[in-house]
């Protein structure tokens, strides 16, 4: 990837064409007619018309779902054979990693390089691991009374909904995707109606791979026609949703309207990164703050969107985040030497301004950034933005922005960071940097949070689970523990 220049890649998204037809039983379905635009967020241009999805192209999706599941063969082949397919898959994503990653630059404004060397590591290793771990999920016989045997068996749960949104959207469809295909279960995905094409891929891939037609179905259109449609169908057994809290609730809600399908959530953060005296490394503990809130230009769930600095160390630390966020090269996401692109849309560039802006009128202290950048592109772009100065009681502090802004909370004693890392509704993730080992283990565990990373930020891989509590959400992606959303546990017992 590192041959392919800015020029190259300028030329290749002109050439590049992604069919916009839904992916329902293994073949491209036009629907109804209704279409879409797909504009990319690094010129504001039109870069695809797509199928728009409502009811009636759900429901053939989760027919084709349904008609997989109940008779076909993809629940029924040894989990040896599932997990073959997923390698498969994991294959053919690598030789198609330049395309999907230019669709997920193109569609949602991420650097070519994080889409390269990021999104796509991240979804070709999730298929790779779930596909490796198929066959070697395990039953279990409990010991019973003599003359009894008693057997806890896994199923798969059926029909799987998984909605999914444009900030990753690979490796979020991959985290609930892999899991689900490798326990037996169908699946319906819903990509965001901003990052639709790497997802229509993905489904073509996994056609190509051997996946069964009805196995893996793409439905195109936005959360009131398509998402909508597929958390009230009554013949979707599972639903998993990332996104917004505010959507979530809609979801919980569809379940209850409907058949009770079991709603599994990764919803919003307002993640804290605690920063005491006794850091290892200020210097990287700094770096690695400014990394956190910029990469992805800030479009993360698990940003580390509040800093929670010593009030001993607090101007040295903000000092070296704001001279980082000004060397920071903001730029066209397709240039390889750019290291924060564009923001996913003008909506949600204005919402984020709109954030700045509050910060302002509370009386927040704007270090750098808070205007819009390359105003010449047609493109949403923001400076990166570091506030300090911050109360609590702000909405800077509250609210989940999902854009690339900072704000420093100073803090004078340990107990007073742990209050304000857990004074929010959210709790999916938290950093914490010290050099004490009792310190560590103690303030990991007074987090309320998912994840905590002690002395990083955004580290782990595939044998860890993520997710969220409180508000941030339910159950777990990724890990083995992901398969637990997927599959229903049966008791037999035999009577001797």
């Amino acid at each position: 990837m590192s041959a392919v220049s800015h020029e190259e890649w300028l030329r290749r998204a002109k050439a590049q064409e992604v069919s916009g037809a839904h992916h329902i039983d293994g073949a491209e379905e036009p629907g109804v007619g209704a279409t879409f635009s797909v504009v990319s967020p690094r010129d504001g241009q039109v870069i695809a018309r797509v199928a728009d999805g409502g009811p009636a192209e759900v429901g053939a999706a989760v027919a084709a779902a349904r008609r997989a599941f109940d008779s076909g063969p993809w629940p029924r082949l040894a989990p040896a054979d599932r997990g073959r397919v997923l390698l498969r898959m994991a294959e053919l994503l690598e030789e198609q990693r330049e395309s999907l990653a230019l669709a997920v630059s193109l569609e949602m404004g991420k650097p070519i390089t994080d889409a390269y060397r990021i999104e796509l590591r991240a979804a070709i290793s999730t298929f790779r691991w779930y596909g490796q771990l198929a066959d070697k999920l395990t039953d279990e016989s409990p010991h019973t009374a003599p003359d009894a045997l008693a057997l806890v068996t896994r199923e798969p749960a059926g029909v799987v909904g998984a909605v999914v949104p444009w900030n990753f959207p690979l490796t979020l469809a991959s985290w609930k995707v892999a899991p689900a295909l490798a326990t037996g279960c169908t699946v319906v995905l819903k990509p965001s109606e901003n990052s639709p094409l790497s997802a229509l891929l993905l489904g073509r891939i996994a056609t190509e791979a051997g996946l069964p037609p009805g196995v893996l179905n793409v439905v195109n259109g936005d959360g009131p026609g398509a998402g909508r449609a597929l958390g009230l169908h009554p013949d979707v057994d599972v639903l998993a949703f990332t996104g917004s809290t505010a959507v979530g609730r809609h979801f919980l809600r569809y379940s209850a309207d409907s058949n009770l399908k079991r709603v599994w959530l990764e919803l919003g953060g307002k993640s804290p990164n605690i920063i005491l005296p006794d850091a290892p490394d200020l210097e990287k503990a700094a770096a690695t703050a400014a990394w956190g809130i910029f990469f992805n230009q800030g479009e993360m769930c698990t940003a580390p969107s509040r800093l929670l600095v010593h009030s001993s160390i607090a101007e040295r630390v903000t000092e070296a985040i704001v001279t980082r966020a000004r060397e920071l090269r903001v730029g066209d996401p397709l240039d390889p030497a750019t290291e924060m692109g564009a923001l996913v849309g003008e909506s949600h560039l204005e919402r984020v301004l709109g954030h700045v802006g509050g910060g302002l009128e509370e009386g927040a202290r704007l270090l750098t950034g808070g205007s819009r950048a390359l105003t010449g592109s047609g493109g949403s772009f923001l400076e990166p933005t570091v506030f300090d100065r911050v109360d609590p009681g702000m909405r800077l502090a509250r609210e989940e922005i999902f854009g690339p802004v900072l704000s420093v909370l100073a803090f004078d004693d340990l107990d007073e960071a742990v209050r304000l890392a857990n004074a929010t509704e959210y709790g999916l993730a938290a950093g914490l940097w010290t050099s004490d080992l009792t310190t560590a283990h103690q303030v990991s565990r007074a987090l309320k949070a998912g994840t905590v990373w002690v002395n990083c930020y955004e580290e782990g891989d595939l044998t860890v689970p993520f997710g969220g509590v409180k508000q941030s959400g339910n159950g777990r992606d990724k890990s083995v523990h992901a398969i637990e959303k997927y599959t229903e546990l049966k008791t037999t017992w035999i009577q001797l």
